[in-house]
């Protein structure tokens, strides 16, 4: 593999921008793959006023992409600034509104996303997953507190990682959204792809649920990285051990297969039974938790975590076989 190998990291919000900052200290040639799912705050009023892709996500992975010079640091700042006060703009985040506009005037949102990425100087693309809106539908038990084992049916992503209930499953409407061509293209051409860590249910599971993003995925010959969360999510994951987060990968789709699952090893009690049900890839523990706030990854420790991951799939990778 080439020393300055391309990326390609999927998922969204927080989970994908420590990647994204962990990737580029490996190789220049990162390209994001974002979900379009979000329908909450400033994300879901700009893409419910004006019927566009969510921008938030991808905000924060342009911002995640940013130089670490003045002219990279100032402008990542800038991108995340939410206006405050009572009024129309009170609590959108700038960088919403800004690649919202280029996309009214390109008219197309790669073309618009790639000037925002000029504009700010990053290092590496940011591509949508699809080029529509994707409305995310869970069955979820529990969620009727009167029935504790009932199954019932939560739409949107912001219910969906709010509710009280177990999460079991997530769908997506339209079942067959358009994928963004140039993400297909980027995934096929990969070296490496990074999935995770992020909210399971909303930010990454979705994008094996968009045919032609999973099609990519499971034709690629890249080496494939699962980076397991720090520990459950409240609402979405509460309760989930390392293992869970596998079995519901597995669920969603049997027929990807990973090359190196990444946990960190202060969050696996059993290795063993994580191994068990990793799909016959390999399992690798280390310690990739901020210091400051352990719910968080630290990117420069991920970033060495993904290396020796690196380092291992040259024989891990020769016998995977998949998840049947």
């Amino acid at each position: 593999m080439s020393e300055q190998p391309r990326i390609v990291a999927l998922g969204g919000g927080h989970g994908l921008a420590a990647s994204l900052r962990a990737v580029r200290l490996i190789s220049p040639h990162v390209t994001a793959v974002v979900g379009v799912a979000d329908d909450g705050g400033s994300s879901g009023r700009i893409r419910e006023e004006l019927e566009v892709v969510p921008p938030g996500d991808l905000r924060m992975a342009l911002a995640a992409l940013c130089g670490e010079d003045a002219w990279g640091e100032t402008w990542s700042r800038v991108v995340q600034h939410r206006f405050g006060g009572s009024g129309p703009l009170a609590g959108h985040a700038l960088g919403n509104l800004l690649i919202t506009a280029l996309w009214e005037e390109t008219g197309d949102l790669v073309a618009g996303l790639d000037w925002v990425g000029a504009l700010l100087r990053t290092e590496g693309r940011v591509l949508p997953a699809a080029i529509e809106p994707i409305e995310l539908i869970a069955t979820v038990r529990g969620g009727d507190p009167l029935l504790p084992e009932a199954l019932v049916e939560v739409r949107g992503q912001v219910r969906i990682a709010t509710t009280s209930g177990t999460v079991t499953r997530v769908e997506i409407s339209p079942t067959a959204p358009q994928a963004c061509a140039e993400a297909v293209s980027a995934i096929a051409s990969a070296d490496v792809i990074i999935l995770g860590p992020g909210s399971w249910f909303t930010s990454v599971m979705p994008h094996l649920l968009i045919p032609g993003i999973r099609e990519a995925l499971v034709q690629s010959s890249a080496v494939k990285i699962l980076v397991l969360n720090l520990g459950p999510q409240a609402g979405e994951t509460t309760g989930f051990t390392p293992e869970n987060h596998l079995k519901v990968l597995r669920e969603h789709a049997p027929d990807l297969c990973l090359s190196v699952v990444i946990a960190d090893c202060g969050h696996v009690a059993d290795p063993k039974r994580l191994a068990g049900v990793s799909g016959g890839a390999e399992v690798l523990l280390a310690d990739v938790a901020a210091r400051v706030d352990s719910s968080l990854h630290d990117p420069q420790l991920l970033s060495v975590a993904i290396q020796e991951a690196l380092r291992m799939s040259s024989s891990a990778h020769d016998r995977i076989t998949a998840w049947r």
